[in-house]
């Protein structure tokens, strides 16, 4: 990250102004619980992505750092409402909105956020920027409904779950390089290999986030390990279990993904044939799968500092804790 921050380090300083000035509202609690999630922490990688994107793609206007806001509102709106549909009771290491102000005001204030962030896309004046990102809006929403549909089915190939990712978490990723790339003109090739860089290192991101579920404490990943597991969701690192354990223990696992509430001894026992079976290691390997594509996008790209600094983004990924 290091490399992005000397490079785009105020520019994400501007980013959180813009963010703060977009939330005004005549309704008090829209400003008070958008305020909060933004003031949680992440390092607003969505955001860093569109700034260097543009960059790199030699867009030297002021529309870049309104549009990286516009990415963090979306963004902003998905946790909302994600914390909802999961029941989660923290994120990013503290009190999850909805636990605060209950679900309904989480679920409005993203709707909110949703809808601003619409006519701020117009303010920026791009009919291809407003198609990208709006286009991206509707597949995220698509991709919570896979999930959905996808909970605690073990069953579930991994080929189905990398679709899921890609709707759910990787194509905001990708809007966001490729909207940078709309923006410095580019021309058509090089604004696909944005946008394949930004879905393939979504996706990366998605699988590590996978990992931490079965391998990080409470403190280093930010939210309730076992979530996941406790919601029925199979990922990853489960996926491959399920396909290399016995019956046996496929009927343990399938007992507490069934089950509404999760022991810490029944989250330990499952998380043990993950990390036997070998469900980290496959999962660490295919994310740096993802991560080595990405890089390989930059290639059309002359090389240069900016470029440099992506590929060192895209390497984050694979070793950040939270």
């Amino acid at each position: 990250m290091q490399a992005a921050l000397n490079i785009i380090g105020d520019e994400l300083k501007l980013v959180e102004q813009q963010f703060r000035k977009d939330l005004e509202s005549d309704v008090p609690l829209i400003r008070k619980v958008g305020e909060y999630v933004l003031s949680s922490g992440g390092k607003r990688v969505r955001p860093a992505l569109l700034l260097l994107a543009a960059k790199l793609c030699g867009y030297q206007g002021d529309k870049a750092v309104p549009l990286a806001s516009v990415i963090e509102f979306i963004h902003t709106a998905t946790l909302l409402h994600d914390d909802v549909v999961d029941s989660a009771t923290l994120r990013r290491g503290i009190a999850s909105a909805n636990t605060l102000w209950g679900n309904e005001a989480s679920v409005l204030v993203g709707d909110f956020l949703f809808s601003k962030s619409f006519s701020l896309m117009v303010g920026v004046g791009s009919f291809d920027i407003l198609r990208v990102l709006s286009g991206a809006t509707t597949i995220i929403a698509e991709g919570e409904v896979m999930q959905l549909l996808s909970t605690g089915e073990l069953d579930l190939t991994e080929e189905r779950y990398i679709g899921v990712v890609r709707a759910k978490t990787a194509i905001l990723m990708s809007a966001a390089c490729e909207a940078g790339a709309i923006l410095g003109a580019v021309p058509a090739d090089r604004q696909k290999a944005m946008a394949d860089f930004g879905m393939e290192l979504g996706i990366a991101f998605q699988l590590m986030d996978d990992l931490l579920d079965y391998t990080a404490s409470e403190e280093e990943f930010g939210k309730s390990i076992g979530h996941d597991l406790e919601e029925g969701k199979i990922t990853l690192p489960l996926i491959h279990t399920l396909r290399q354990c016995t019956a046996e223990e496929r009927s343990v696992i399938e007992v507490v993904v069934e089950k509404d509430e999760m022991s810490l001894d029944e989250f330990r026992e499952v998380s043990g044939l993950v990390k036997q079976y070998g469900g980290i290691e496959y999962t660490v390997e295919a994310a740096r799968r993802y991560i080595a594509a990405s890089q390989g996008r930059l290639d059309l790209f002359a090389p240069s500092p900016l470029r440099d600094a992506l590929a060192e983004l895209a390497d984050y990924v694979v070793t950040r804790s939270r």
